[in-house]
């Protein structure tokens, strides 16, 4: 009876442990697609693309590109601020339409109206910011996301005065104050502003006002150089090289983005100048303007405030 009993608590226990056996199930591991943003999302994802030529690699010149301040992507439509006057206002701060683009997986193609059409491979370097690589000329491009109501205009503008200095084929001399010891510097009425590695880069004329742009008379040339004032980065030093001539040392204020302030320390005087016959930098029009950005000194990311 003891035997019958042991050999069905055997049993029983074989079926329980074979049933147990049954009811394990291995199943493979289940991977889930997580939804990716396309190029085209991620470059709507921010309005205004901030184009940080100073850390571009390559030694490669895209003249669209090498002109731009910001960059924005609308829709299939291609947005540009080329220029400093009217910085933020210009096509509500998106800037100019300069053409068109599409994208085809993590490559962006831009028509430009004038430059024509370039493809470019995108890399997303961080959270805002994407790297643009031009295999054509090995170039490659950093641009950093914002939108409009945060981001900082006036600080990309003070940052390139000297580049608003050339916005205007000339600028005017229409105030001079009446306080001040008489200089040389009062018979100029007429600075002209041109790009660096152009030679001499500034003129200055004595022509009466009034006298039309195109026929002005230059008569000295020589180098300009802006530099920033401690402490003070709404105002500027500008410097006058007249070659053999000597130096003439200003504090530049602006007053809008169309006349300029200049105090001159040594005589205690103050000039003031008017921007006449307007650039408006929308297409490429000649090695001037390309060379113009190619050099630009700003630093943006050390000063932003957003």
């Amino acid at each position: 009876m003891k035997t019958l009993k042991l050999f069905s608590v055997i049993l029983f226990g074989a079926i329980v442990m074979s049933s147990c056996v049954a009811d394990v199930v291995i199943q493979d591991e289940i991977v889930v697609d997580e939804p990716r943003v396309t190029l085209n999302q991620l470059l709507a994802t921010y309005e205004i693309w901030y184009l940080d030529i100073h850390r571009t690699i390559g030694n490669g010149a895209i003249p669209f590109m090498d002109k731009a301040f910001t960059l924005s992507f609308r829709n299939g439509t291609f947005f540009a601020n080329n220029n400093l006057v009217g910085m933020g206002a210009n096509g509500n701060g998106f800037g100019l339409d300069v053409g068109f683009y599409d994208t085809f997986a993590m490559e962006l193609d831009i028509s430009h109206d004038l430059d024509g059409f370039y493809r470019f491979e995108v890399f997303q370097a961080g959270p805002n910011e994407i790297r643009l690589y031009h295999r054509s000329t090995n170039t490659t491009y950093f641009l950093e996301g914002y939108q409009r109501n945060t981001f900082d205009y006036d600080l990309v503008f003070y940052e390139n005065i000297h580049y608003f200095l050339q916005e205007y084929e000339a600028w005017e001399k229409v105030y001079t104050s009446n306080y001040g010891a008489i200089n040389e510097f009062d018979n100029e009425n007429y600075l002209q502003f041109l790009y660096y590695g152009s030679g001499d880069n500034f003129r200055s004329s004595q022509d009466p006002n009034g006298t039309p742009i195109n026929t002005i008379y230059y008569d000295y040339t020589g180098y300009y150089e802006v530099n920033d004032i401690p402490n003070d980065f709404y105002s500027k030093t500008l410097t006058l090289d007249y070659d053999y001539l000597g130096n003439e040392f200003f504090e530049l204020t602006v007053i809008n983005d169309g006349k300029i302030e200049l105090f001159h320390p040594s005589s205690g005087t103050v000039y003031r100048f008017v921007g006449r016959g307007y650039l408006q930098f929308k297409n490429s029009n000649g090695e001037q303007q390309n060379q113009t950005k190619r050099i630009r000194k700003s630093d943006f990311l050390k000063h932003k405030k957003v």
